[in-house]
């Protein structure tokens, strides 16, 4: 088990061969992966909260590591919008501060559906209401249904809440639709169905130092390679000491220079600390243009001008929604 009481969350890997222990029984558990964790999955956990407080019980999620299709197909990797840890955080900031995680093999997806309830949810994890959405399917094949989940349970004592699709502004939220709105580099639109910026989280890392040349030292990550949000410039945010700081930032290929490999480079305004090896977030705000190759340097840097001043206007008039 793994705890951050700074974040007031914690996270617990379940092992089957292994029973839980005595005080971390009897949550009340949204299900789910929750990847992005956006507005649906909020409302998820605002009935499991509903349901906890009115059975004097804690609230938790059950989620699934690796995501269910990278076992099924490692050949397409999943656009992964929120790693683990981020997902707990995100989570324990919708009133869920234990995260449960199964470790998804092919082991865990050939139990039959009736043992996932009867074993898991209602054995080990003793659970004390259950939340999940209309579309939540799990066991061999697939074959569990939210009618499955309540009828059983329900049998056993165990209150079952099924959440309808949850749509903003007339259209159904969902993972796939954000990590669509991303491959477009319309991060405006995602966030609006994450309920907050979409941000990515990683060490700075050292860079050819082009941009101090150029007059613009910037941060360096590598973001995971299932990334696939789109290649261009963005208004964002830095996270920095958990303090959030105006930015620009580029994420592709560098086709001016090498073609390389995509990398995530950030130019902090009005910042003149040492990054290297730290970790950041870095929350992308706005699209402003794609990526482009220049003939010069000297028209590189009136273009990256013009993107700085471009981004600081667009910050300064954008409310911070930021966790």
């Amino acid at each position: 088990m793994t705890s951050t009481t700074a974040d007031a969350h914690s996270t617990f890997v379940l092992d089957l061969d292994k029973p839980l222990p005595a005080a971390l029984r009897g949550a009340v558990i949204a299900l789910g992966n929750f990847d992005g964790v956006h507005r649906g999955h909020a409302e998820l956990a605002r009935v499991a909260r509903e349901m906890a407080s009115q059975r004097g019980a804690r609230a938790a999620a059950l989620t699934f590591e690796p995501h269910p299709r990278s076992v099924f197909r490692p050949e397409q990797p999943v656009f992964r919008l929120t790693p683990p840890v981020v997902k707990a955080e995100l989570l324990a900031g919708q009133g869920l501060p234990l995260t449960f995680v199964l470790p998804f093999d092919r082991d865990i997806a050939a139990i039959h559906a009736e043992a996932f309830i009867d074993d898991l949810l209602l054995g080990r994890l003793g659970a004390g209401g259950l939340v999940c959405g209309y579309d939540f399917h799990f066991g061999q094949g697939r074959s569990g249904s939210p009618e499955m989940l309540e009828a059983r349970a329900m049998r056993a004592g165990v209150p079952v809440a099924v959440v309808p699709p949850y749509s903003w502004h007339g259209e159904p939220v969902s993972s796939t639709l954000i990590r669509a709105a991303l491959e477009q580099g319309d991060v405006a639109r995602a966030a609006e169905f994450l309920g907050r910026p979409w941000f990515v989280r990683g060490a700075v890392a050292h860079g050819d130092k082009r941009g101090r040349d150029l007059g613009y030292p910037t941060a360096n990550m590598h973001l995971p390679r299932d990334c696939r949000l789109r290649h261009g410039i963005y208004a964002v945010r830095v996270r920095i000491d958990a303090v959030w700081h105006d930015a620009v930032a580029s994420f592709g290929s560098r086709p001016t220079f090498d073609d390389g490999a995509p990398r995530l480079e950030t130019f902090v305004f009005d910042f003149a600390g040492d990054l290297y090896g730290r970790k950041i977030d870095v929350a992308f705000v706005a699209w402003l243009r794609g990526e482009a190759k220049f003939d010069s340097l000297e028209a590189l840097i009136v273009q990256m001008d013009a993107d700085s001043l471009a981004a600081r206007d667009i910050l300064a008039g954008t409310p911070h929604f930021l966790p």
